[in-house]
């Protein structure tokens, strides 16, 4: 996993999940390549965004649906 201090400066399209609706509280997606993405928040778009592969993203996401990172 690596990171980039400003988001706005990666050449993705970014998408967030259609369950966001319109609340700002929500991270967006963009790929990068055919191994990676990049993730934000919605809220920050020049902030960081975390670079991860696809692999992480999923287990990431698996982990969060699981409840395996709730306190």
């Amino acid at each position: 996993m690596s990171h980039v201090d400003d988001a706005s400066t990666l050449p993705v399209s970014w998408w967030k999940s259609s369950a966001s609706a319109a609340q700002s509280d929500c991270v967006e997606v963009g790929n990068v390549d055919d191994r990676s993405v990049a993730v934000r928040d919605s809220k920050n778009p020049t902030g960081p965004a975390l670079l991860l592969t696809r692999g992480q993203l999923s287990a990431f996401a698996s982990a969060v649906a699981d409840g395996q990172l709730d306190r």
